[in-house]
């Protein structure tokens, strides 16, 4: 059976160091079965919800999450934390019908320009997944630090620590999507 595996980047930006670490996920995964989704959505808001309902690419982002085998999520690390973008895709998944997330495998990683690889940001992102239930993998954790120094220009990987320890967390979120 073939393993669908969904990926999410916390940055909008087509040429973010998460987006490539994202895609260096799914490259090792397998390409055919890796898909992204956008969370390029409109800002939660409550009043908008009850008005209008849940909007049609917050409906289809969760019928990603539901259809994936499994979750990969890189986050960039914006003042000590994860971006908005990824907090109100999280904000809006919590309203829609069902439960998306539970039980799903997911791994989160990171890369930034600072020392720490966006460690704040990693446990930031699970405490807010927290409430949804996935089954989170605990390692190892990728946190890619000094992500300009990298990635080559065709934004492969290029540090062989972050490229063992990518393989072994896809390693491990395949075995858990095989569960």
């Amino acid at each position: 059976m073939s393993l669908k595996l969904l990926g999410l980047c916390g940055s909008l930006r087509q040429d973010s160091f998460n987006r490539k670490l994202m895609s260096e996920a799914g490259r090792i995964w397998g390409n055919e079965d890796f898909s992204t989704a956008s969370l390029d959505l409109p800002l939660y808001n409550g009043d908008a919800e009850r008005a209008d309902g849940i909007p049609q690419s917050v409906q289809t982002l969760a019928r990603q999450i539901a259809e994936a085998h499994a979750v990969v999520i890189a986050t960039p690390e914006y003042n000590q934390s994860i971006s908005g973008v990824l907090k109100n895709g999280l904000d809006w998944i919590s309203r829609v019908e069902g439960a998306p997330w539970r039980g799903k495998p997911v791994a989160i990683m990171s890369a930034a320009a600072g020392r720490a690889g966006g460690a704040r940001a990693q446990y930031a992102l699970r405490l807010c997944l927290n409430p949804f239930r996935p089954h989170l993998l605990p390692g190892p954790e990728v946190m890619v630090a000094a992500a300009s120094q990298e990635f080559d220009d065709d934004g492969n990987l290029t540090g062989a620590l972050y490229v063992k320890l990518l393989g072994e967390l896809m390693d491990d979120l395949k075995a858990a999507a095989r569960t």
